[in-house]
């Protein structure tokens, strides 16, 4: 296996290394990270025992699938430094939000294998969703070989138009701050009605773990989850009634169009 390259050591790189190191798809040995942290490196030298530099241009030379999991406002200085190293036969995948691969491909000034992913939080308990575009010149091989270290961490999504990503970014990006929100309402609510704060906490994250889980389990709609919980004149379907009272769906509809936009307006700012 070709080595796999990390530029960036944070959290989402060492979730990724971690899927990666346990699921097979990368040896230890077959993996390098750069970073300009040295306590950030000694820990994942130490957790996860990669090897570990701070020599961006090394890290390029030496690795066939260079993943850049940078802040999306360092991304030109980086791909910049690497510029030089990167080659027809080398992959560079980008996981900075709202950088377009268009940005990407200005700065090498030649073609090259891009791939632009927009991973999400959960990937950091091997329970993300990513999609993924990958720019022309990418073998079937290549393709599948993305996608392999994106399922390292969770489930993987392939889009042809790069533009889909930013309603990517609305909904599986943005989505954990809205379900956080959503678990902690649950909370509330639960509180409001005499439970124990902790006691409350736990029962609803679990219950949206668990519903989620039966989503996808049994690829079930979710209106057929919700109509097997709401039995005529019982209590669900009152609660149901307050929701879209308050304009619920809608408002979760909108939540999601405004994120995606604004992912679209940060795409153009960066060119």
């Amino acid at each position: 296996m070709a080595k796999i390259g990390f530029i960036g050591g944070g959290n989402m790189a060492e979730a990724l290394i971690k899927g990666l190191i346990s699921s097979g798809v990368y040896k230890k040995g077959d993996i390098v990270v750069s970073d300009n942290v040295k306590k950030r490196l000694d820990h994942l030298r130490t957790t996860c025992g990669v090897a570990v530099t701070r020599d961006n241009k090394e890290l390029a030379s030496e690795s066939e699938l260079i993943v850049l999991s940078v802040k999306p406002n360092t991304v030109r200085k980086a791909v910049n430094e690497i510029r030089t190293k990167i080659t027809a036969k080398k992959i560079l995948v980008s996981i900075a939000a709202g950088i377009p691969t268009s940005l990407i491909s200005g700065v090498l000034k030649k073609k090259a294998k891009i791939v632009r992913v927009m991973p999400n939080t959960p990937a950091l308990v091997l329970a993300g969703a990513s999609a993924i575009y990958c720019g022309p010149g990418l073998s079937d091989e290549e393709r599948e070989l993305v996608m392999r270290v994106f399922k390292s961490v969770g489930i993987a999504h392939m889009v042809e138009d790069e533009r889909l990503l930013d309603a990517v970014t609305g909904l599986s990006g943005s989505g954990p701050a809205f379900v956080s929100m959503f678990i902690e309402a649950l909370s509330d609510g639960g509180v409001k009605m005499g439970l124990p704060r902790d006691a409350a906490l736990k029962l609803a994250a679990q219950t949206v773990y668990g519903t989620a889980k039966m989503i996808i389990d049994e690829r079930s709609h979710p209106a057929v989850l919700k109509d097997k919980v709401s039995s005529p004149g019982g209590t669900t379907i009152e609660g149901i009634h307050k929701l879209e009272a308050g304009g619920f769906r809608a408002n979760v509809i909108s939540a999601v169009e405004a994120a995606a936009k604004r992912s679209r307006q940060l795409s153009r700012e960066d060119k």
